[in-house]
């Protein structure tokens, strides 16, 4: 009976979602790239670990350390922008930096890689709390998922950090057994809780359109005037554009293409929108959205209708977000309407 450790029973799993991700879903390159890297890491903890192939046994670290680096840009593509950078390169220091340890100060390999694993963690914790969880380039009807799948990720690239610490003790301390042990649990887990949130289309980047440009370059002369622009001048104007157009209504609605619309940059039009109502602004739209949906449920709809009129393309983000704002499920708002139009006719 073959019996496969932890770790390769890990990188199957993953093996297996990228494949079906590049073949039959829509996940973006870089986020199937972080998959892809987490099931060769297992793949490579297998293989020196319980397999015994000591020669390898400098590789792990410098294929981990791509890890991190690839979850930054990952974020940073579907959370900030939606356009690659030439400067996003940079990050393939990281595993450079790590292969000149392993090969010139091999003592320091632990102490680089937790270094990298948490930098990259707290750096992405960090963004999330300054934009108030708004992400530029995922669906405002996705709600608060995205920035928690985001953390969640973070905390992951945490937890494998602790566990190269838990080794580096469990070894001090004479604890042979110890390291596959910690490996089995601490990094597989890991690496499995990446992956596998890397795959939630609530965090793949909203597609820039051919003729979008998404650089400062692009606002407005309005948007250009000091950076003291009345909050209430934004407001004011974002009003007009949603009464006018509507465009909370559009699915694909994010906060990079509203602030296109207005002419502001990003921070501007998050910030007016906190300030104005305490909500970031996937909640502001989304009230809107909720609103209107409810409109539509007491005018006779069936919820799926109302829902797909209504902005949202996810039954399980228009009934979280609807139980957000009205206290009861849409099915429930339905049935009161239809009794009290019976109790007024």
């Amino acid at each position: 009976m073959i019996v496969l450790p932890l770790p390769m029973v890990a990188a199957l799993v993953l093996g297996f979602l990228f494949l079906r991700a590049a073949l039959f879903g829509n996940t973006p390159r870089l986020l199937a790239a972080v998959l892809l890297a987490c099931a060769c890491q297992s793949v490579m903890v297998s293989l020196v670990q319980y397999y015994g192939l000591t020669e390898l046994r400098l590789l792990p670290p410098v294929t981990a350390s791509v890890i991190p680096a690839l979850a930054w840009v990952a974020f940073v593509d579907s959370g900030i922008r939606g356009q690659r950078r030439a400067r996003d390169w940079a990050h393939i220091l990281s595993p450079i930096v790590m292969t000149a340890t392993v090969i010139m100060l091999p003592a320091l390999i632990d102490a680089v890689l937790v270094a990298i694993f948490v930098g990259y963690a707290v750096a992405i914790l960090i963004v999330l709390r300054r934009q108030d969880d708004d992400l530029a380039n995922t669906r405002l009807a996705s709600g608060h998922i995205p920035a928690l799948i985001w953390r969640f990720i973070a905390l992951a690239l945490i937890a494998s950090a602790i566990s190269d610490v838990l080794i580096s003790i469990a070894l001090a301390y004479g604890y042979r057994g110890a390291p596959g042990l910690i490996l089995s649990m601490f990094s597989s887990l890991a690496l499995l809780m990446i992956g596998f949130m890397s795959l939630s289309p609530d965090i793949a980047a909203e597609p820039v359109g051919e003729n979008e440009d998404t650089s400062p370059q692009h606002y407005s002369a309005a948007a250009k005037i000091q950076d003291d622009v009345p909050v209430a001048q934004i407001m004011e104007q974002l009003e007009s554009l949603l009464t006018r157009e509507k465009l909370y209504l559009d699915p694909d609605l994010t906060l990079s293409r509203l602030a296109r619309r207005l002419g502001y940059p990003l921070k501007h039009v998050s910030t007016a929108i906190n300030q104005a109502t305490g909500e970031n602004v996937s909640r502001f739209i989304n009230q809107r959205r909720i609103v209107h949906a409810c409109q539509l449920l007491e005018a006779g709809q069936n919820v799926t209708s109302a829902m797909l009129e209504s902005g949202f393309n996810t039954k399980s983000n228009f009934n979280r977000e609807f139980l957000r704002i009205t206290g009861i499920n849409p099915g429930k708002w339905k049935s009161h309407a239809a009794t009290a139009m019976e109790t007024a006719g």
